[in-house]
């Protein structure tokens, strides 16, 4: 059965802002299914960006999880990242889910996984999906010989990715929000 490949993601905070983007592919085996797919979500009126890789339906199900966990812990985004990473891990349909999340707010970027991990990386810098190191690469070597913004430092960095990974595409997506000071 061939494999289903989609996706880079890559969140940057710098600065007063904190950007995630990313590409539109989606391949099933060596076929490029659809190659403009959206695959960042803003959630809470704009105020939480929510990027994923893995399969759609799963990630579509953990978008809804995810929301509803927002809205029991309003403010707290690293709560609910861990609210949904528990309830990933043990339940019983849920831990079926195959599909990752980088989850962006004014003060946080968090990767969240099935296995039950959130993680706040310590440079601002996150990606996933099958680019997804690519980009991190790039988006580390923009940041630190470069003085451009997030945005730019992930469309930058995604085009690299696309230029290496065939499961990327060029069909961005990117996203900012501002940050505190």
């Amino acid at each position: 059965m061939p494999k289903s490949h989609s996706t880079t993601i890559l969140a940057v905070r710098r600065g007063n802002s904190v950007a995630i983007g990313g590409d539109g592919q989606v391949t099933y085996g060596d076929t490029v299914l659809k190659a403009d797919t959206t695959k960042i979500r803003k959630l809470l009126d704009g105020q939480v960006l929510v990027g994923f890789a893995g399969s759609t339906a799963d990630a579509f199900a953990l978008l809804e999880r995810f929301e509803s966990r927002l809205k029991d812990f309003p403010g707290n985004i690293p709560r609910a990242a861990t609210e949904l990473a528990r309830d990933w891990r043990t339940d019983r349909v849920l831990r079926r889910l195959e599909a990752m999340m980088i989850v962006v707010g004014p003060a946080d970027s968090l990767l969240v996984t099935g296995n039950g991990d959130v993680v706040q990386p310590s440079d601002g810098i996150l990606g996933i999906g099958s680019g997804g190191q690519y980009a991190v690469a790039a988006a580390r070597a923009l940041v630190a010989h470069t003085e451009m913004t997030s945005g730019d430092i992930v469309r930058s960095a995604l085009g690299v990715a696309s230029g290496i990974d065939v499961y990327t595409n060029d069909q961005l997506v990117v996203e900012e929000l501002p940050c505190p000071n």
